[in-house]
């Protein structure tokens, strides 16, 4: 046997091993995608899970903001990067799903898709972007919740070339939204720890800190008070029909914050959820 014949059966051999290549994403099969790894595919979302902008009371700066953001986007023009940042429990993962509903309500001809990478996804960042880069139509809001990163994480070196470095740089049709408890993407004490234990503190942090810098917007969302814990709960009920009396409504919505040792957008739906099924009342999804 020639050496043609063997290399040529070897060449065979090894394409009956690869897997065949992806089929292009049918970016027409829904209004949202979560991008899976292993195989790499754009999974569409037949229903997603999320609350009505009006309802997300205590937080209309951020709303604001970001729905003008996202409506630009959606129209062509120049738009930011978003990082939502800071106390859990506030919205911020509801807000961006939210505002991608109000944007296809107003801009229904935009196109505007949302697509959900998990963090430890990131790596392969770079390969998603191909796909969504080649898109006509198209327009996609990248969206990454619960973003942190330890002291010996890598992963933030994929999402800076994307957020403003590389080659290629980020696509036209892309917008990168992220949500995170931390202002700086990393835990306040590994910053200090970094600052007090590197050769050259400065150029240790500068790093990763930079990360955060790479986003335009930065919207930042506190704990709630009581009255707004109260407004969001009275927001719910009627939304979804539920009378309840009000001085029995505060005194029971107080116990359960209580109980809880805490104040927040979730704690008031959990509170909601729990007194919508004690009166017989359905919710979406339910």
């Amino acid at each position: 046997m020639s050496n043609d014949d063997t290399l040529r059966r070897i060449a065979e051999a090894l394409e009956r091993l690869a897997p065949p290549p992806p089929p292009a994403p049918n970016l027409s099969a829904a209004s949202a995608f979560v991008w899976h790894t292993g195989p790499e595919r754009l999974e569409p979302v037949a229903r997603i899970n999320r609350v009505a902008l009006d309802l997300l009371v205590g937080i209309s700066r951020a709303r604001d903001t970001l729905l003008a953001n996202t409506l630009q986007f959606a129209r062509g023009l120049p738009a930011n990067n978003a990082l939502l940042w800071g106390a859990r429990g506030m919205g911020k993962s509801s807000l961006v799903k939210a505002v991608h509903a109000a944007t296809l309500e107003e801009e229904p001809s935009s196109h505007l898709k949302l697509v959900e990478i998990q963090r430890e996804d990131l790596p392969s960042i770079g390969r998603l972007l191909s796909h969504l880069r080649a898109a006509r139509q198209e327009r996609f809001v990248l969206f990454c919740d619960d973003l942190s990163f330890s002291h010996d994480d890598q992963h933030y070196k994929s999402l800076k070339a994307v957020l403003d470095g590389g080659v290629e740089g980020r696509p036209g049709n892309v917008v990168l939204y992220a949500t995170s408890n931390r202002r700086h993407l990393m835990p306040r004490d590994m910053i200090e720890n970094e600052r007090s234990s590197a050769i050259n503190p400065s150029e240790s942090v500068e790093e990763k800190v930079s990360l955060s810098d790479r986003f335009g917007l930065w919207l930042g969302f506190h704990p709630c008070d009581q009255d707004e814990y109260l407004a969001m709960i009275d927001g719910y009920c009627a939304a979804y029909g539920l009378q309840v009396a009000p001085d029995v409504l505060r005194a029971e919505a107080i116990e359960w914050q209580a109980t809880r040792g805490s104040r927040s957008g979730r704690v008031a739906w959990q509170f909601f959820t729990d007194l919508a099924g004690r009166h017989g009342v359905a919710l979406n999804g339910a």
